[in-house]
């Protein structure tokens, strides 16, 4: 006998419209959705006063596994990422080792696929180093390929700082490139001019004028430029500048685009005024940047010139973050409050639900062309969240799941909350508890794609 969870009377966020609606899962998938009548056996939920969500697909986490399990591992990671309505992510390639053959690609789906809460993928890395090995590799069923976090392991890894490895890979490269932009030029330059001032004793508000906006927008227009020569599938992580939002149209669907972006929640939700209370615990590569960046930030989510949400969820050990300005890892943990966030600013009447759900769900599986998710429709699979937009509760060390047990927004109060999430057709969080062991499936391409 098939399982089968019957949600009633909920109001169902999908596609632009908002409509009160029952949505039967059965088994892994979404069977039907209308007015529908219980069968004997059904699990009934109540959906009354609250509101049905795709599940969120994060398309940028570090969730550390292999080489850098003290900070968090998959199975932490990814269970810490259900419990804020987070049902697929895909990871990016500096763990130890990094991901820079397919043989290390397959050993974390092997992790994963016992191991993952959600649904999952992961970015086969690309540097100077290894390029002739991705140009030669059949890379047609992957997501996409990327150099994000390769330069903590050497300088000189970031692609957006060397235009000849640029030209050779997107004239070349049949995925989706995704990269991290900024120029280490620029950058070292400003670390050098800092240190000679203050030593080691960089004040943690300087973070943004060394990784400053000059370096963001430099690398992103020398990417663009080169992706537009040679037509490629070009995605630039991370944006935290206003500057760099023009670089990127709006006047043609996501599906026609050859060039997107996103934005992490945290340079949303935080600004440089944030520095002098949390210090190095909001410490990012790109920085978090102004007040009017992340406003024009948002402006830019809200006309389409930037595609989707993501979080850039990289957890370290408070021990590895409590260090002076140069020691300080760069990164904080975000996947279990992403949604939250977005919610909030809803609630605060800065953005439509219809749009939160529009970046987090439909939009990266539109990017990413994963089959099956990010919408709410009969046949597909049942990633869905349930969230009460009127039910407030505060971040705490007891409720944050990341196995670094720490979050830079302890203490803050959100109005909405997460109370169910369906990974798979499966409950597997319910209103604060972890309810299922890991059942997390591979996120698979569109073959017509």
């Amino acid at each position: 006998m098939k399982s089968r969870i019957l949600i009633k009377n909920i109001c169902v966020v999908n596609e632009s419209k908002k409509i009160i609606s029952d949505v039967l899962i059965e088994d892994k998938l979404i069977a039907d959705i209308g007015q529908l009548t219980p069968e004997e056996g059904d699990v009934v939920i109540d959906g009354t006063n609250k509101f049905l969500l795709p599940g969120v697909i994060d398309g940028q986490v570090h969730f550390r596994e292999p080489g850098l399990t003290h900070k968090g591992t998959i199975y932490s990671e990814s269970r810490a990422a259900i419990a804020g309505g987070v049902t697929s992510y895909i990871d990016m390639p500096n763990t130890v080792p990094n991901v820079l053959t397919m043989e290390i690609l397959e050993e974390k789906n092997a992790i994963a696929s016992t191991q993952s809460f959600g649904n999952y993928s992961f970015f086969l890395g690309v540097n100077a180093e290894n390029i002739d090995y991705v140009l030669q590799t059949d890379t047609s069923s992957l997501l996409g390929v990327s150099d994000d976090g390769l330069y903590f392991t050497k300088k000189g890894n970031l692609l957006a700082d060397n235009p000849e490895i640029m030209e050779k890979l997107f004239s070349n490269c049949k995925s989706l490139v995704a990269i991290h932009a900024e120029k280490e030029e620029i950058i070292e330059f400003n670390e050098r001019t800092h240190f000679e001032k203050y030593g080691e004793n960089v004040p943690i508000k300087c973070h943004p004028i060394i990784r400053s906006e000059r370096a963001c927008l430099e690398a992103t227009e020398i990417a663009i430029d080169i992706a537009k020569k040679h037509n490629t599938r070009l995605h630039i992580l991370h944006l935290t500048t206003e500057a760099e939002t023009v670089l990127f149209d709006n006047d043609k669907s996501l599906n026609e685009k050859r060039i997107t972006t996103e934005v992490s929640v945290q340079n949303l939700w935080f600004s440089d005024k944030d520095y002098e209370k949390l210090g190095t615990r909001i410490k990012w590569n790109p920085a978090i940047k102004s007040e009017s960046d992340k406003i024009g930030l948002l402006s830019a989510l809200l006309d389409n010139r930037i595609d989707i949400i993501t979080t850039d969820h990289a957890p370290h050990s408070l021990n590895e973050k409590n260090q002076t300005y140069f020691k300080a890892m760069s990164g904080a943990p975000m996947v279990q409050h992403s949604l939250n966030i977005m919610l909030e600013l809803h609630n605060q009447g800065k953005i439509p639900i219809e749009i939160v759900v529009e970046k987090m769900c439909h939009n990266p599986a539109r990017l990413y062309n994963i089959a099956q998710r990010g919408f709410i429709r009969k046949g597909y699979y049942a990633d869905m969240v349930i969230v009460d937009l009127d039910s407030p509760w505060t971040v705490s060390a007891e409720n944050i799941m990341y196995k670094c047990g720490w979050s830079p927004l302890e203490g803050t109060t959100f109005s909405a909350s997460v109370t169910h999430t369906f990974v798979n057709g499966r409950l597997c969080f319910k209103e604060g508890v972890i309810c299922d062991l890991p059942f997390g499936m591979p996120l698979q391409k569109e073959l017509s794609k």
